[in-house]
Protein backbone atom coordinates (compact mmCIF):
# COMPACT_ATOMS: atom_id res chain seq x y z
CA UNK A 1 0.00 0.00 0.00
CA UNK A 2 1.41 3.24 -1.30
CA UNK A 3 -0.20 6.56 -0.10
CA UNK A 4 1.44 9.83 -0.42
CA UNK A 5 0.72 13.19 0.71
CA UNK A 6 0.53 16.48 -1.72
CA UNK A 7 -0.01 19.53 -1.35
CA UNK A 8 -2.87 21.07 -3.82
CA UNK A 9 -0.87 23.72 -4.56
CA UNK A 10 2.65 21.97 -4.62
CA UNK A 11 0.89 18.86 -6.33
CA UNK A 12 3.47 16.52 -9.01
CA UNK A 13 0.60 16.43 -11.95
CA UNK A 14 2.98 13.98 -13.86
CA UNK A 15 2.35 11.49 -11.33
CA UNK A 16 0.57 8.45 -12.52
CA UNK A 17 -1.15 7.65 -8.74
CA UNK A 18 -4.59 7.91 -8.10
CA UNK A 19 -5.62 11.17 -6.46
CA UNK A 20 -7.96 12.42 -4.14
CA UNK A 21 -8.69 16.15 -2.71
CA UNK A 22 -9.55 15.06 0.96
CA UNK A 23 -10.80 18.40 2.12
CA UNK A 24 -14.03 19.40 3.38
CA UNK A 25 -14.32 22.65 1.27
CA UNK A 26 -12.32 23.33 -1.67
CA UNK A 27 -9.06 25.14 -2.04
CA UNK A 28 -8.74 28.66 -2.23
CA UNK A 29 -7.75 30.37 -5.11
CA UNK A 30 -8.27 27.26 -7.17
CA UNK A 31 -10.77 27.15 -10.33
CA UNK A 32 -13.02 24.22 -10.07
CA UNK A 33 -11.75 21.50 -12.53
CA UNK A 34 -8.32 22.70 -11.62
CA UNK A 35 -7.28 19.92 -9.97
CA UNK A 36 -6.19 16.27 -11.67
CA UNK A 37 -7.58 13.86 -9.57
CA UNK A 38 -9.79 11.23 -9.45
CA UNK A 39 -12.33 12.15 -7.11
CA UNK A 40 -13.37 14.65 -3.99
CA UNK A 41 -14.21 12.85 -1.35
CA UNK A 42 -15.60 15.06 1.09
CA UNK A 43 -16.88 12.68 3.10
CA UNK A 44 -13.91 11.42 4.55
CA UNK A 45 -12.89 14.58 5.33
CA UNK A 46 -13.20 15.91 9.02
CA UNK A 47 -17.02 17.16 10.47
CA UNK A 48 -17.19 20.76 9.98
CA UNK A 49 -17.24 20.73 13.69
CA UNK A 50 -14.23 18.91 14.04
CA UNK A 51 -12.34 20.72 11.07
CA UNK A 52 -13.05 24.13 13.43
CA UNK A 53 -12.53 22.96 16.44
CA UNK A 54 -8.91 21.68 15.43
CA UNK A 55 -7.82 24.84 13.11
CA UNK A 56 -4.61 23.23 12.17
CA UNK A 57 -3.33 23.90 16.03
CA UNK A 58 -0.38 21.30 16.59
CA UNK A 59 -1.04 21.22 20.32
CA UNK A 60 -4.52 19.47 19.74
CA UNK A 61 -3.10 17.15 17.40
CA UNK A 62 -3.65 14.18 19.24
CA UNK A 63 -6.95 14.88 20.31
CA UNK A 64 -7.78 15.84 16.76
CA UNK A 65 -6.50 12.04 15.32
CA UNK A 66 -8.34 10.27 17.97
CA UNK A 67 -11.89 12.26 17.14
CA UNK A 68 -11.24 11.96 13.72
CA UNK A 69 -10.15 8.86 13.40
CA UNK A 70 -13.53 7.71 15.46
CA UNK A 71 -15.50 10.09 12.72
CA UNK A 72 -14.15 7.44 10.43
CA UNK A 73 -14.80 3.94 12.12
CA UNK A 74 -18.48 5.49 11.78
CA UNK A 75 -18.28 5.59 7.77
CA UNK A 76 -16.42 2.98 6.41
CA UNK A 77 -18.14 2.79 2.86
CA UNK A 78 -17.06 6.58 2.60
CA UNK A 79 -13.38 4.84 2.62
CA UNK A 80 -13.87 2.21 0.39
CA UNK A 81 -12.81 3.91 -2.73
CA UNK A 82 -9.36 4.69 -0.58
CA UNK A 83 -9.48 0.85 0.01
CA UNK A 84 -9.81 0.12 -3.40
CA UNK A 85 -7.77 2.22 -5.09
CA UNK A 86 -4.85 1.34 -2.68
CA UNK A 87 -5.11 -2.47 -3.72
CA UNK A 88 -4.47 -1.24 -7.62
CA UNK A 89 -1.81 0.89 -6.65
CA UNK A 90 -0.23 4.36 -5.47
CA UNK A 91 -2.67 6.66 -3.92
CA UNK A 92 -1.66 10.62 -3.35
CA UNK A 93 -4.38 11.92 -0.71
CA UNK A 94 -4.61 15.95 -1.96
CA UNK A 95 -4.78 18.42 0.57
CA UNK A 96 -5.54 22.34 0.47
CA UNK A 97 -4.11 23.47 4.38
CA UNK A 98 -0.35 25.33 4.70
CA UNK A 99 0.79 23.56 7.39
CA UNK A 100 2.11 19.80 5.95
CA UNK A 101 2.69 17.77 8.93
CA UNK A 102 -0.66 18.37 11.03
CA UNK A 103 -3.78 17.96 8.28
CA UNK A 104 -6.23 15.52 7.98
CA UNK A 105 -4.49 13.95 5.35
CA UNK A 106 -1.64 12.96 7.48
CA UNK A 107 -4.03 11.64 9.98
CA UNK A 108 -6.33 9.69 7.08
CA UNK A 109 -2.83 7.86 5.80
CA UNK A 110 -2.22 7.02 9.00
CA UNK A 111 -5.44 5.44 9.61
CA UNK A 112 -5.67 4.01 6.23
CA UNK A 113 -2.32 2.22 7.11
CA UNK A 114 -3.46 1.05 10.36
CA UNK A 115 -6.60 -0.54 8.47
CA UNK A 116 -4.84 -1.66 5.51
CA UNK A 117 -6.88 -4.68 3.97
CA UNK A 118 -10.55 -3.55 5.20
CA UNK A 119 -13.00 -3.03 2.59
CA UNK A 120 -16.38 -0.89 3.15
CA UNK A 121 -18.72 -2.56 5.45
CA UNK A 122 -21.80 -3.51 3.85
CA UNK A 123 -25.11 -2.02 5.10
CA UNK A 124 -28.18 -4.55 5.44
CA UNK A 125 -30.77 -4.06 3.15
Amino acid sequence: MIIQIERVYETDKTSSATRFLVDRLWPRGIKTGGIEMTAWLKDVAPSNELRKWFNHDPAKWKTFQSRYFAELDEKPDSLAPLFEACKKGPVVLLFGARDKEHNQAVALKKYLEAHKGKTARRQPD
